[in-house]
Parts: structure tokens; C-alpha cells; sequence
């Protein structure tokens, strides 16, 4: 006798642990507790909600939102600028896979637009520096284009020696004053 009932209480404690291991039904796993133990109403004998077992629950949504690859530091598309040589409106091949992103982004955005913003260094003429900053903004909107942008989204401006980034009058801030900037409409 003294054997049986302890097998007797080895059977329930193993269904009790396999009750914990098993995972809900798709019927179970969208309701709430009080759905699953509440009686039909009008019924006396409904028994007393029990606690269930703990159901995980998936997050609304399975990845993070997509940050806007423009403003995402990690993301290519954030870098606006493209820098020349000195007297060149040449894209260095540095600078060619900013180019190739933004004309990409914009093929697969066929309602953005973008202004190019040529600038020059100090150097020169005034007269000479904002032709230059524009032979730089449309050597950007040309390759631009050859790579699947249209010309209809792209806008070029110069603004010549008028925009530095750098004030100092020498070679390290005139290299950063030789440049085309990428400006998105509504940025």
C-alpha cells in the first residue's frame, strides 16, 4: 500500500511539472486570464480563477523602427560633404561612395530633392571662386545622375568663398572650404 501511494504521488507531481512545460495554444495565447477562467454567466458553481501559467508576450513589433538613414551617424547617407583639391572640381575617389549613396537614395526616392552647395577657399578672385564652387556642385549632380538620380530632384547653388567652415587662412582650414555640401529639402 505504502508503495503505491508513493507512485500514485510520483504520477501527479510529473503531470503537474509537464502542466508548467507546456506552451499555451493559439486559442490561449492572445486572451487574458479572466477570459480563460471565467464561467458563462448565470452559473453559480464557477469555479475560482486560478493563476495560469506566466505567458510571454512578443513586442509589438519585432525590429526597431527604422531610424532616417539621412540623420543616422552609422549610415553613409549622414555624410553631406565632399571635398576637392585645390583649383579641381575632380571627385576624389575618396569621396565616391558618399556620392554613389546619395544618387542610390535618391533613385529610391523619387520624391526627395537635394541642393548641392559649392564652395571654394579664400583663393582667388570672387568672381573666380563661384564658378568654381559651381563646376563643383555639378560635378557631384552629374555623377549624381549617371548613377540612376534625375536631374529634376537635384538643385546646385554656389556660394563661392561667402560659406567657410574653417576661417583660418591656411592650408588646413582652405581644405576644408573646398567642398560641395549635400543639403535634403526640409532638412
Amino acid at each position: 500500500m505504502k508503495r503505491l501511494s508513493i507512485h500514485l504521488i510520483s504520477i501527479v507531481l510529473a503531470g503537474m511539472l509537464a502542466a508548467c512545460g507546456t506552451t499555451p495554444t493559439k486559442e490561449q495565447e492572445g486572451a487574458s486570464v479572466e477570459d480563460r477562467t471565467k464561467a458563462p454567466a448565470g452559473e453559480a458553481g464557477a469555479p475560482k480563477p486560478r493563476p495560469g501559467p506566466r505567458v510571454a508576450t512578443k513586442p509589438l513589433v519585432d525590429k526597431p523602427l527604422a531610424a532616417n538613414p539621412l540623420k543616422d551617424p552609422g549610415n553613409i547617407l549622414s555624410k553631406r560633404s565632399v571635398y576637392f583639391d585645390y583649383d579641381s572640381d575632380l571627385i576624389k575617389d575618396e569621396f565616391k561612395p558618399v556620392v554613389t549613396a546619395h544618387a542610390k537614395y535618391l533613385q529610391q526616392h523619387p520624391n526627395a530633392k537635394m541642393r548641392i552647395e559649392g564652395n571654394a577657399d579664400e583663393r582667388g578672385s570672387r568672381e573666380y571662386n563661384i564658378a568654381l564652387g559651381q563646376r563643383r556642385a555639378n560635378a557631384v549632380r552629374q555623377m549624381m545622375q549617371l548613377l540612376g538620380a534625375q536631374a529634376l530632384q537635384i538643385e546646385t547653388v554656389s556660394f563661392g568663398e561667402e560659406k567657410p567652415k574653417c576661417t583660418g587662412h591656411e592650408e588646413s582650414c582652405w581644405s576644408q572650404n573646398r567642398r560641395g555640401d549635400i543639403a535634403y529639402q526640409g532638412e
